[in-house]
């Protein structure tokens, strides 16, 4: 069976640790594709000002050019919401029913895991894979109570621990400081032609 990584998140924007998770995630599980899905107005950012979507998909665009193992879905930004990871696995699992899915995370995601939405269907649904974020430390079975079938679900992925976020580049621009390297340069001549998350 065909493998197939899912990397949501707002994108907002791409970031190279974004192209990293997903390289070496497809690299360590052999994944034919990882689809990037970027969320519309996922539940735990519904306060926070987020960029149009079509500049958040102007930017993933440029940002997986260059990679033929890359591409995105609209699985999210083409529903209403409430946007709940687990209905937009379902969405890619119909969309893609010879694929074994793998939903690719760091390990804080993990962590707080059953906070998420209907959590045991999503492990049903997809294997989660988990990649360790820095300083953050966990064990397969710390939710064995709530989810007991989740130590069985995980494929955890060796990768570089690159403390990087969307927020952090976001402070940075505002401030008018440099962002070289911690995204494509392709994205950072979009977000500069289109003056994007300037003070």
């Amino acid at each position: 069976m065909r493998r197939l990584g899912i990397l949501g998140g707002t994108f907002d924007p791409p970031h190279t640790g974004h192209l990293i998770l997903a390289e070496y995630a497809h690299d360590a599980l052999g994944l034919d594709q990882v689809l990037f899905v970027p969320a519309a107005d996922p539940p735990h950012k519904q306060q926070e000002d987020k960029q149009p979507v079509q500049h958040r998909l102007a930017m993933l665009e440029l940002a997986l050019a260059d990679n033929e193992h890359f591409s995105i879905s609209r699985a999210d930004i083409d529903r209403p919401g409430p946007h709940y990871s687990v209905d937009m696995v379902a969405i890619v699992q119909e969309q893609y029913p010879d694929y074994e899915l793998y939903f690719v995370m760091g390990s804080d995601s993990l962590r707080n895991l059953t906070r998420w939405y209907h959590p045991e269907e999503l492990i049903q649904r997809c294997r989660l894979a988990v990649m360790r974020r820095p300083g953050d430390y966990i064990q397969l079975n710390m939710h064995e109570a709530v989810l007991p079938s989740l130590h069985d679900r995980v494929s955890m992925v060796e990768a570089p621990l690159i403390g990087i976020s969307s927020s952090q580049i976001v402070d940075r621009l505002q401030q008018g400081r440099s962002v070289r390297y911690l995204l494509p340069q392709a994205v950072l001549d979009y977000i500069d032609e289109h003056q994007l998350y300037r003070a």
